[in-house]
C-alpha cells in the first residue's frame, strides 16, 4: 500500500513538472518578450524586462488600423456559425448512423470516416466555392470548417450515442412522439456531455485555424486572428515584441472558453446521466 502511494506521488509531481514545462514556461516567455522593446525581444531570452512596456499591446491594437478588431469580430462570426452547424449536423448524422444497421449507412459511415484521413484539396476547392460564389465570403469560409471537422464530430456523436438506451426512444414512440420530437426533446438533451466537449474542441480549432482563411478567405477585411501575426514578421525584420503581444491577446479568448465550459462539461454528464 505504501509503494502504490508513493507511485502515485511520484506519478502526480512529474505529470505537474510536466505541465509546467509544456505550458507554464512557453507561456512566461511569450508574457516576458511581449513587455520588453523590440531589441531586447529580438534576442528571445527568458529574462524579465528592466520596464514593463505595456503600450506593446495598444500598439498591437492600433496596427494596421486596428484590423485586431476587425479580426477578432471575423474569427468570432467564423467559431460561432461552425461550431452551430457542426453541433446540428454532427449529432443528427451520428444519431442516425448508430440507430441504423442496414448495409446504406454502413457505407455512408465508411465514407465520412474517410474524411478522417484524406486532406482537402485547395485548388480543387477553390474552383468549387468560386463556381458557388462562396470564394472570399464568410459563408463559404464556414462550410469549409464544418467539412473538415465534420467527421472527427459525428465520431464523437456516435460514440456517445451508445450510452442512451432505446428504451427511452421506446417510451417516445408510445407517448406518440414524431421521429423529430423524439430526438430534440428525448435525445439531444442528453447529448451534453459530448456537446460540450465538441464546443471546446472545434471552437479551439476553428478559431486557431491559420492555413484555411489563408487559402479561402484572403484579403485585409476578411482577416481572422492568426493571420494577423503577418503583421510584425517580415522578410527584413521582425518585431517579437508586438508578435508575442499579438499571440497573448489572441489566446486569451479561447482560454476563458475553455475555463467556462471545463466546468460545464462535468455538469452536463451529471444532468445526461442515465440510471440503470
Amino acid at each position: 500500500m505504501r509503494k502504490r502511494k508513493k507511485l502515485y506521488l511520484i506519478g502526480d509531481i512529474t505529470g505537474v513538472l510536466a505541465a509546467f514545462v509544456i505550458f507554464i514556461i512557453p507561456f512566461l516567455f511569450m508574457l516576458t518578450n511581449s513587455l520588453k522593446e523590440r531589441k531586447d525581444a529580438n534576442l528571445l531570452s527568458l529574462s524579465w524586462p528592466e520596464t514593463l512596456r505595456w503600450e506593446n499591446f495598444v500598439e498591437v491594437f492600433q496596427a494596421n488600423n486596428y484590423q485586431i478588431v476587425t479580426a477578432f469580430k471575423n474569427s468570432i462570426i467564423l467559431v460561432i456559425g461552425s461550431v452551430i452547424l457542426l453541433i446540428i449536423t454532427g449529432s443528427m448524422c451520428g444519431y442516425i448512423i448508430q440507430r441504423r444497421s442496414d448495409r446504406t449507412t454502413g457505407v455512408v459511415n465508411a465514407l465520412i470516416m474517410t474524411g478522417l484521413m484524406v486532406p482537402a484539396a485547395i485548388l480543387p476547392t477553390i474552383w468549387v466555392l468560386q463556381r458557388l460564389g462562396l470564394y472570399k465570403t464568410m459563408a463559404g469560409m464556414i462550410l469549409i470548417e464544418v467539412a473538415l471537422n465534420l467527421p472527427f464530430t459525428i465520431m464523437l456523436y456516435r460514440g456517445f450515442m451508445n450510452s442512451i438506451p432505446l428504451e427511452l426512444e421506446e417510451a417516445g414512440y408510445i407517448d406518440g412522439c414524431s421521429r423529430w420530437k423524439l430526438y430534440t426533446k428525448i435525445v439531444f438533451p442528453l447529448l451534453k456531455p459530448v456537446t460540450s466537449t465538441v464546443i471546446v474542441i472545434k471552437a479551439v480549432t476553428v478559431f486557431n485555424d491559420f492555413t484555411n482563411p489563408l487559402y479561402f478567405l484572403p484579403g485585409a477585411e476578411n482577416a481572422t486572428v492568426q493571420l494577423t501575426l503577418y503583421n510584425f514578421m517580415g522578410q527584413f525584420e521582425s518585431s517579437y515584441n508586438l508578435l508575442f503581444a499579438d499571440v497573448i491577446l489572441i489566446t486569451i479568448p479561447m482560454l476563458i472558453l475553455f475555463i467556462f465550459f471545463n466546468k460545464r462539461i462535468v455538469d452536463g454528464m451529471v444532468a445526461g446521466a442515465v440510471k440503470g
